[in-house]
């Protein structure tokens, strides 16, 4: 007997007061016409109601991958918990995701829990296990010293726990059942058997499955089209029937945002360098150059959302990675693919032309066990007892997604981002830039809004290196505070930097060398600083 059903059905097997789990990556295996189903019934019928969702990351795009942004109706949604939140301006309206509006006006109860955990907690639901006790995300927002992940104040329950076991201090996230889960695949049988042969990544999903169905809730998958039953290798099958209730075909599934179908994300050939997109000359290039500055063939190097993922695209612009020399670098993000290059933008998460996938839990545990030496992650504040934030700061509340995890275990650390924000424009050429409008908004402040990671804390503490680069400054991170090493031609040190800075630095590098030319030039170059330029006159 077919387990096929379609999207209405999926949407009237969820009840009112129901935890419905699902997971998406961006525009990545979103379920969009699931998520898009309960949300049109609960239009129509005004059931279901009270529900809490759980995602594991940001899901859907929120423009036309709309993924968590469909269910944000107050009425249907009670309370999310989710490791990341997708937090664009709309390209044309100009506006915030819905989800962003009930969080940012108190209408639900919100939280957000560092990636690692929001995969792993669904581990210890899937063995039936008490909780997840973990050491990531201590002495951040997650820390219930702090504000234990609670993003709005109707989160009045602790769902993240301060226990100590052994003499030290541990997070402890208790589970709890999931009634509903809603994941995707490339394709099912009658049976309900499932492959992934044309997805990019495939995240929690079969973590998810296990945990629902252990906790005697309802599976659903969509997919993209049925096949008959026995006509797959067993080794492309990633979920059994057994862990499926049900399956929706949606033909028209995106496979990511703006991305109906392409087969270089999946693999099987080396990445087409020349095919691969070119960032305009700007901050985020000149930054994103910069940082490349501190990558090494020969280990893996993990790459956050923002300007820290252009790395891999300027480098691949400079010809580092001609003649076969890709080969010699390993390029992941949280999410699981591994080796050909590291996109940004809504492409972030996959790689064109990777060599191996993992899922998303067994990414984590990749992550956490320290096997990702190097990471080069954005910043939104950088404060002076050395903490950055990115998980919430003004309007913006998009959660920590991989950022916890990753730089708590990483040795060397590279945060990127542009000095100031809202309106900067600045003027680039001649080796320098200069800096024609500040932005309104500063990013060194006098204390971050929340503690996404305590920076200077890993450097005293885990013996982590930590450098911060911004388009027209480099700073070291070191146990006495940030040290000005680098500065852009042109840049005037008091006005562009001191002065647009909530504290001073802990030092200026004396003598104070000029950033690259090359990095300020209108085509690649790689040409490297032979000698220190003295700066004078400026401070």
């Amino acid at each position: 007997m077919s387990k096929r059903i379609n999207a209405d059905d999926a949407a009237r097997l969820v009840r009112s007061g129901d935890t419905v789990a699902s997971v998406g990556v961006i525009g990545w295996i979103t379920p969009d016409a699931l998520l898009r189903g309960v949300a049109d019934r609960f239009r129509r019928d005004s059931e279901p109601r009270d529900l809490t969702f759980y995602f594991p990351c940001g899901t859907g795009d929120s423009i036309d991958i709309r993924g968590m942004d469909h269910v944000a109706l107050e009425g249907l949604m009670r309370r999310i918990i989710s490791g990341s939140y997708v937090n664009p301006l709309h390209p044309t309206k100009r506006t915030r995701p819905e989800l962003m509006r009930l969080i940012r006006e108190n209408r639900i109860e919100a939280y957000s829990w560092p990636i690692g955990a929001s995969m792993q907690w669904l581990r210890e639901v899937a063995r039936k296990g008490p909780g997840l006790m973990t050491e990531i995300g201590l002495g951040t927002y997650a820390d219930p010293r702090q504000q234990g992940g609670k993003f709005t104040s109707l989160a009045k329950q602790d769902l993240i726990e301060l226990i100590e076991f052994r003499g030290k201090p541990y997070l402890f996230y208790p589970t709890f059942p999931l009634n509903v889960g809603f994941i995707r695949a490339s394709s099912a049988d009658s049976s309900g058997n499932l492959s992934y042969e044309d997805e990019t990544l495939i995240s929690s999903n079969v973590a998810l499955a296990l945990a629902v169905k252990a906790s005697g809730g309802i599976v659903i998958a969509q997919v993209r089209q049925e096949v008959p039953r026995y006509s797959r290798p067993a080794h492309h099958v990633r979920i059994p029937g057994s862990l499926v209730d049900h399956y929706v075909v949606e033909p028209e599934q995106m496979s990511g945002t703006d991305i109906r179908s392409d087969r270089a994300y999946l693999g099987g050939s080396a990445p087409d360098l020349r095919s691969l997109p070119k960032l305009p000359l700007g901050p985020d290039k000149v930054i994103a150059r910069r940082a490349s500055r501190e990558v090494r063939p020969g280990r893996t190097c993990i790459f956050g959302f923002g300007a820290s993922s252009d790395v891999p695209l300027v480098m691949a612009e400079a010809g580092l990675f001609d003649d076969g020399k890709i080969d010699d670098y390993q390029f992941t993000t949280e999410h699981g693919p591994f080796g050909g290059i590291v996109m940004s933008g809504w492409q972030f998460s996959a790689n064109i032309g990777p060599e191996a996938l993992l899922d998303g839990v067994q990414q984590l545990d990749f992550i956490d066990g320290g096997n990702c030496p190097f990471a080069a992650l954005a910043f939104a504040q950088f404060d002076r007892e050395g903490n950055v934030n990115v998980s919430r700061f003004g309007s913006s509340n998009p959660g920590a997604g991989g950022f916890i995890d990753i730089a708590q275990n990483a040795k060397d650390l590279v945060f990127t981002g542009t000095f100031t924000t809202a309106g900067l424009n600045v003027s680039i050429g001649s080796g320098g830039l200069q800096v024609v409008k500040e932005g309104s908004v500063r990013k060194f402040v006098d204390r971050v809004e929340q503690i996404t990671y305590p920076v200077r804390k890993g450097v005293v503490e885990r013996g982590q290196t930590a450098l911060v680069v911004t388009e027209r400054a480099v700073f070291r991170v070191t146990p006495e505070g940030l040290v000005l090493t680098e500065v852009a031609k042109g840049i005037d040190v008091r006005r562009d930097i001191l002065d647009q800075m909530a504290f001073a630095p802990h030092r200026i590098a004396d003598p104070l060398p000029f950033m690259e030319p090359s990095l300020f030039a209108a085509s690649p170059e790689t040409a490297e600083v032979t000698a220190a330029q003295k700066i004078t006159g400026s401070v």
